[in-house]
């Protein structure tokens, strides 16, 4: 009972209400139980109907208790008696024993009955489908994120098999604590989604882990963690084979010492909306753009302004892959209470949003409505609510349609890239065509190493030209235009890159809403000769000079290393005279022993790393300095080096 007294002053009510359901339904005649149970219950939305019935008896007996009107207005409010609620708000701000926040509290929640009667009296024509016991269970399933063709879904499971099991707030096992969340993951195969599972250890673990948003193609997922002293940050992992890279915080503007806890990436991956409690917004949580600059950091934050952000919070930004319509949650606005789902489209002449329209109900409701995904052909909906009827305590539902107005328009290009029939990570560069060479290339993306699967989001209006681009074999062209594209498209186009280096052949496709597409295999200048990798270093080694061999930064340094030692050795090196001057360096307590001295290219030391092996060194291999510091070629990568 303590326990439940201290969390009910501390305004924790969630984490009150099993303690008082327990302890009420041993004591039922007992008013203050009954109160404090009432109460609670407002706050779970399985509960709600609960909360109505122990309130209204409260309020028949006992009508002066505290904030009783209020508290019975908003019980009417979430079981879709608004009449009776807008009563009784009336006689709370009547009370003389009201105070000012609480009359304030008591005109917002008016609003929200008004807006209510508005759209529950007014239905739209959207369906809403619980996705069922394949993905729900009897515990909580939210934040549905997913990729573009709506093949992967992950989402936040909090339940049974959370890792940890119950936990009390110290991470310790507590047999009367809560399930912390995990983030579990879901395929699509025809056309079902499958038994859902915890995503990677590299993401899981005993605290809280929660997805927030996904790439349009699926292979970088950004997750939410509170690590108890910067108020909770948005990290992003990217997938691997079969599992995921731990999570690493971005870098940049987006993080502050304020709570950021919501985000979505644009399809070129070039720009990034979160949600941020940061000074100087409209008001609580407000919806930011920041741009993702030259080295991988992120900056040039930028509020959305007051066409989209209220005095209230504005949380849980998602851009469509049609990259311009928004959808996000909303307290403000005409919020039928709590958050609610709105969408609004950004305008190209000045990037602006128009004015955001309300979903409507039955995708919002009284409750809060929060964390909203379209597909991208914008046939489904996904988001997750604590209906009564559904699996567990929230479920994930899917809604048709689940836009409002014009359908939004988006073109969907993915496909298969391999080498020798086998899948290859290769390098998919679109470009403008007929666009200031500044403005020329759309974006960079890649397919993935285990699979060879890419896909790319395009707008609609333009024309472009893919390059396809894998090692130093002949690259292939993608010219496409969606320039009268309608609706939703999506065109499937693999890449083998088998075809001999003295051909150039041309391939057609299906047309794009009427336009023709071509693919053309071009001849490059220069090709790599007979050089056979003789390891996995030297064979990644000359993937990234095929890809970033000619690119030089400050402070960056390659060298050919020929041995290590950690404790002394005598080496003879007589194999490799005239290739250089030997030096022993000291790194991380290891002693390294290079030739050749400094490169400042990659190119430049993987020709020498070639006469090394060649004069009889074969595990010589190309190890990477930046400011005396060693470093692996994908940090490059990940630092913005290589770009």
């Amino acid at each position: 009972m303590r326990n439940a007294l201290i969390l009910f002053d501390e305004k924790r009510f969630t984490l009150a209400l099993p303690i008082y359901e327990k302890i009420y339904n041993n004591h039922p005649k007992e008013v203050y139980l009954k109160y404090c149970y009432g109460k609670c219950a407002l706050y779970r939305s399985d509960k709600h109907e609960t909360a109505l019935t122990l309130l209204s008896e409260i309020y028949a007996k006992t009508p002066k208790i505290e904030n009783i009107q209020y508290d019975l207005a908003r019980a009417n409010h979430l079981n879709y008696k608004f009449d009776d609620a807008l009563v009784l708000i009336e006689l709370a701000m009547a009370n003389k024993h009201t105070l000012p926040q609480e009359k304030l509290d008591c005109k917002i929640l008016k609003d929200y009955c008004i807006n209510a009667k508005q759209f529950y009296n007014n239905p739209s024509n959207a369906k809403i489908t619980n996705a069922g016991n394949i993905l729900n269970t009897k515990y909580d399933e939210y934040v549905p994120v997913i990729s573009a063709d709506e093949s992967i879904m992950i989402y936040t499971y909090r339940g049974v098999e959370s890792l940890g099991g119950l936990q009390n707030e110290f991470m310790q096992p507590d047999k009367y604590g809560s399930y912390f969340e995990d983030v579990f993951i879901s395929q699509k195969e025809n056309e079902e989604w499958t038994k859902a599972k915890s995503i990677s250890t590299n993401i899981n673990t005993n605290v809280h882990d929660a997805a927030i948003a996904l790439s349009v193609d699926g292979q970088n997922l950004f997750i939410y963690r509170d690590n108890g002293d910067d108020h909770g940050d948005i990290y992003m992992s990217t997938q691997m084979d079969t599992s995921w890279t731990a999570p690493q915080k971005l870098k940049g503007e987006v993080n502050s010492y304020s709570w950021e806890g919501s985000c979505s990436m644009t399809p070129d991956g070039k720009q990034l909306y979160f949600s941020s409690e940061r000074s100087g917004g409209y008001g609580g949580k407000d919806i930011y753009r920041a741009t993702l600059l030259s080295d991988s950091i992120w900056g040039n934050v930028v509020n959305l302004g007051d066409s989209i952000n209220t005095a209230f919070d504005d949380d849980a930004p998602f851009i469509h892959p049609d990259g311009i319509t928004l959808f996000y949650s909303s307290k403000g606005k005409n919020s039928m209470g709590g958050y609610d789902i709105l969408q609004s489209k950004l305008k190209w002449q000045d990037s602006t949003f128009s004015k955001p329209i309300n979903l409507g109900y039955p995708i919002n409701t009284p409750d809060d409505d929060i964390y909203y995904v379209l597909s991208a052909n914008g046939e489904r909906g996904y988001y997750a609510s604590g209906k009564k009827g559904g699996e567990g305590l929230k479920d994930i539902y899917s809604v048709t349609p689940g836009y409002v107005g014009k359908k939004p328009t988006a073109f969907i290009l993915k496909g298969k890239i391999t080498y020798n029939n086998e899948p290859v990570e290769a390098d998919i560069v679109v470009e403008f065509i007929n666009k200031n060479s500044e403005n020329k290339q759309f974006g960079q993306f890649n397919s993935r190493v285990f699979n060879g699967n890419y896909l790319v989001s395009l707008p609609s209006g333009a024309e472009f030209v893919v390059k396809y681009k894998y090692k130093n074999f002949p690259y292939k062209t993608l010219d496409l235009s969606t320039a009268n594209l309608e609706g939703y498209d999506e065109k499937i186009f693999d890449v083998n890159f088998t075809i001999p280096d003295t051909l150039a052949t041309v391939a057609k496709v299906d047309s794009v809403k009427k336009d023709t597409v071509l693919a053309v295999v071009e001849k490059p200048k220069s090709i790599e000769p007979t050089f056979v990798p003789k390891s996995n270093i030297q064979s990644k080694t000359m993937d990234y000079a095929a890809k970033y061999g000619d690119i030089s930064a400050e402070g960056l340094v390659f060298k050919v290393q020929i041995a290590a030692y950690k404790y002394p050795k005598n080496y003879v090196y007589k194999h490799l005279k005239g290739l250089g001057e030997v030096e022993n360096l000291l790194l991380d307590g290891i002693t390294r022993i290079t030739i050749g001295g400094n490169f400042e290219t990659l190119n430049k030391a993987f020709d020498h790393n070639k006469k090394v092996i060649k004069a009889g060194q074969p595990d010589a291999f190309v190890t990477v300095l930046y400011h005396r510091k060693r470093v692996y070629l994908e940090d490059l990568e990940k630092m913005g080096i290589f770009k």
